[in-house]
């Protein structure tokens, strides 16, 4: 059985972070005018201590939907693959603060993905360093170490070319590529 690593945030949900941004800043935060990866760390760089201490207590996941198909296809997958999701937790501007985060996300899978086992979910900021046969991710640096890199589309990546992987806008995509 072939090994599949999906990353979490920005290929299963995206949370509810740009939400409390918002709410912190009193601003409306235009994704399409975003390009840079880091860009929290622009938007709160003044604020930067004040942020992290604010967001410390909140639940980044908490009501936050699946992204459309994505049950149903990791569902499918589960069958296919042995899968794992590897999500990093760490927030490097405030680490001291980012264990409520592994426990918001662990409990978020656990709630939303039943049929995939907790023994199955690595918490890391470093994805280089685990290799799978096929890695799924929205981050292109995340990809290294696969046979087969599938790069979800995302606010961060659209106006970046990749050579040597199959973009994917949606579930259903992975879906047709992967069963």
């Amino acid at each position: 059985m072939k090994t599949l690593m999906i990353d979490m945030d920005d290929v299963i949900t995206t949370g509810n972070f740009n939400k409390y941004i918002e709410e912190f800043m009193g601003i409306k935060i235009n994704m399409d005018e975003i390009t840079n990866y880091y860009y929290v760390q622009d938007l709160v760089k003044e604020k930067s201590k004040e942020f992290w201490r604010y967001v410390e207590n909140k639940d980044l996941y908490e009501g936050s939907p699946l992204f459309k198909d994505c049950y149903e296809v990791l569902e499918k997958l589960n069958k296919k693959y042995d899968i794992y999701i590897v999500t990093s937790y760490l927030w490097r501007d405030d680490i001291d603060i980012s264990g409520k985060n592994l426990g918001y996300k662990y409990y978020y899978l656990k709630e939303k993905l039943p049929f995939i086992d907790p023994s199955k979910y690595i918490f890391t900021t470093n994805k280089k360093i685990i290799n799978f046969d096929i890695k799924l991710d929205d981050k292109y640096e995340n990809l290294e170490g696969a046979t087969t890199k599938i790069l979800f589309n995302s606010w961060h990546n659209f106006n970046k070319e990749y050579n040597d992987v199959i973009r994917v806008n949606n579930w259903k995509e992975i879906e047709e590529i992967l069963l």
